[in-house]
């Protein structure tokens, strides 16, 4: 622990050139008395560090000083892959190898270079959750990432509907979806996919499991992605929509349906409306989102939905009307 301390302690004055010893008691979680201790450890060893009195002192390291104890451990390189993602890397357990990581690799940098991880993170930021969603991390998701990383076998427990099962698994991979976290995992012969926030315990075992060769995360998880967004939309409509209800269309309906009505429709009549059959998940759902096309769209079938558009449209006429 104190020797990744020094570490850092070493790296930072490289890339800073100049540190106070609040500051790097901030940035390395520690007391100024033991960024004292961690400085004058590292004098002994032959760094050449010193310190400067007054307002614009500090620790520094004699110009031209280049430790060569960049290297990063294994942990610290895979977490650096998620630095640009700092919620994933705090959830998963990382943020502190993610820290040690980028500390590392500007250190390594030329000069010049030092302050590219801040123009990167000041012209960039992804923001994973939905809009109204709070961010919740799964108190399993630490545990479940170590599983992930070091190819060991999990015994769970995992909510399906009413009923609590246990299952003894092999994750293979996490996904974080719109602010969801998902494992995949083998169970048997299967690939399936859970929702680490339904996991009741997880308990990693000290068993490790031999990976699919042929498993690749990014192609599974756009596969299964594709089948269960296509296995949603159990019903088709026929619709007559307008250039601009077509061009709204996947804002106000699945994206999925909407690219197959879109590919699918017929050629545009003397007004520009084409006529198209729409994949949907239920009639009712459909009824809500196509509201909101208004008078760009215009259901032909089913009977029952086209009615229930024309009840609606008879009752905003008499409000506006009123």
């Amino acid at each position: 622990m104190r020797a990744s301390r020094l570490v850092s302690l070493l790296c930072l004055l490289q890339v800073r050139e100049s540190m106070t010893a609040p500051e790097l008691a901030r940035e390395l979680e520690v007391s100024e008395r033991t960024v004292a201790r961690d400085v004058l450890a590292l004098a002994e060893a032959g760094v050449p560090v010193y310190a400067e009195r007054g307002r614009a002192g500090g620790y520094r390291l004699l110009g031209g000083y280049r430790s060569k104890l960049t290297g990063l451990h294994q942990a610290e390189a895979e977490a650096l892959f998620l630095s640009g993602v700092p919620a994933a890397a705090t959830g998963m357990g990382l943020e502190e190898a993610a820290a040690a990581a980028r500390r590392k690799a500007s250190a390594a940098l030329a000069p010049p270079f030092r302050d590219a991880p801040q123009r990167v993170g000041q012209r960039f930021h992804l923001d994973a959750p939905r809009w109204f969603r709070a961010a919740e991390t799964p108190e399993v998701l630490p545990e479940l990432s170590r599983a992930v990383w070091s190819d060991l076998k999990v015994a769970a427990s995992y909510a399906r509907g009413n009923e609590v099962v246990r299952r003894e698994l092999e994750p293979h991979g996490l996904v974080l979806k719109a602010g969801v976290w998902y494992v995949i995992a083998r169970h048997g012969q299967r690939f399936p996919s859970y929702r680490v926030d339904r996991f009741r315990s997880v308990e990693v075992s000290g068993e490790g499991f031999a990976r699919a060769e042929d498993f690749d995360l990014a192609a599974f998880w756009e596969e299964k992605s594709e089948e269960f967004a296509r296995s949603l939309l159990r019903e088709t409509i026929d619709i007559r929509v307008s250039p601009s209800g077509l061009r709204k269309l996947s804002a106000a309906t699945d994206r999925l349906g909407a690219r197959e009505a879109e590919a699918t429709a017929g050629e545009p009549d003397a007004e520009g409306w084409v006529t198209t059959r729409l994949p949907v998940e239920s009639l009712d759902i459909a009824y809500d989102q196509l509201l909101a096309l208004g008078p760009e769209l215009e259901v032909l079938a089913p009977p029952e939905l086209r009615h229930r558009f024309a009840q609606a449209a008879r009752r905003l006429t008499a409000l506006y009307d009123s």
